[in-house]
């Protein structure tokens, strides 16, 4: 039986109990172009590179194929050309507490999950996947939002951690007439994933975001382009006094890693919230199991 009982809703928990075993693959030989293909079809960040041993011996996320866009690679070129090598590997018996801490240190998205064979890929965990298993306990937690301050009184105290409280103020702007060569300098000096867009009024008209820059990778579309033509939108965005139960809830409905915060109104934003920072509070959604003992299997 797993009993949480100190510390954080992760204690005690292991990677076998929140990897995923789906692992999107391609062998070394393969080019930029199928990567960027199984990104868009799988709705995935990154694609694992084996050998012909099927051993893991890389990674092709979507930021190493802007990297590709930005360098002028042809989409014909071998996936060899842009991969980070080796990939970050975790053990499926390590706990989620360690690895969450391995995860932020080492500044990556997800850790590939190996046995008993070293580089025998047999899952994968990232930052949505552990905040998924949160969000199921936050649910589970008889202590979770709400708790009365005396036993003899009705009056009750939230405890729940805001938007405002994990949000950060590291998002950047570009204006539309901006180019997309510009843009992906942006995003990797301050290793973003999307960056907001403003029109000539200097209102936000929309995002550009990883994915939209390499669909236009695959579609020809020249870098020296303006943000004009490939931005999505309208922005996704959160309250800064909204709970995070819910900005969360909205992250994993939209499939997104960050949301806009804003205060007065969606065009004043003034932070972003991803699930890497949630992921640190190391809770579902509020402070209740930082105190208390939660029973899983309740």
């Amino acid at each position: 039986m797993a009993v949480i009982d100190r510390g954080s809703a992760l204690s005690g928990l292991t990677v076998a109990q929140a990897m995923r075993k789906l692992i999107c693959r391609l062998s070394r030989g393969a080019t930029i172009q199928q990567a960027i293909r199984h990104t868009v079809k799988y709705k995935i960040n990154a694609v694992l590179i084996h050998d012909e041993r099927s051993e893991a011996v890389g990674v092709v996320s979507k930021v190493n194929i802007l990297g590709g866009y930005y360098a002028g690679l042809p989409i014909t070129a071998p996936v060899d050309a842009i991969m980070v090598s080796p990939p970050l590997f975790c053990r499926v018996d390590n706990s989620l507490d360690s690895v969450l801490d391995h995860m932020r240190r080492a500044r990556v998205q997800r850790l590939y999950v190996v046995g008993e064979e070293p580089r025998k890929v047999i899952g994968v965990l990232a930052y949505a996947d552990i905040l998924g298993m949160l969000y199921k306990f936050c649910h589970e937690c008889k202590h979770r939002t709400l708790r009365e301050l005396e036993a003899d009184c009705p009056k009750k105290v939230a405890d729940e951690f805001r938007v405002g409280e994990l949000m950060t103020t590291t998002f950047r702007a570009h204006e539309e007439d901006d180019s997309l060569f510009q843009i992906m300098e942006t995003m990797s000096a301050n290793r973003l994933r999307t960056v907001l867009i403003k029109g000539r009024d200097g209102l936000h008209r929309g995002v550009v975001t990883t994915t939209d820059l390499t669909l236009a990778y695959l579609h020809g579309v020249p870098a020296s382009t303006t943000a004009r033509s490939v931005m999505s939108g309208p922005a996704r965005t959160c309250a800064y006094g909204e709970r995070l139960i819910e900005a969360v809830k909205k992250m994993i409905f939209w499939d997104l890693d960050s949301l806009y915060v804003h205060k007065e109104g969606a065009a004043d934003i003034v932070g972003v919230v991803t699930l890497a920072e949630v992921a640190r509070v190391r809770s579902g959604s509020c402070r209740a199991c930082m105190i208390s003992r939660i029973d899983l299997n309740e």
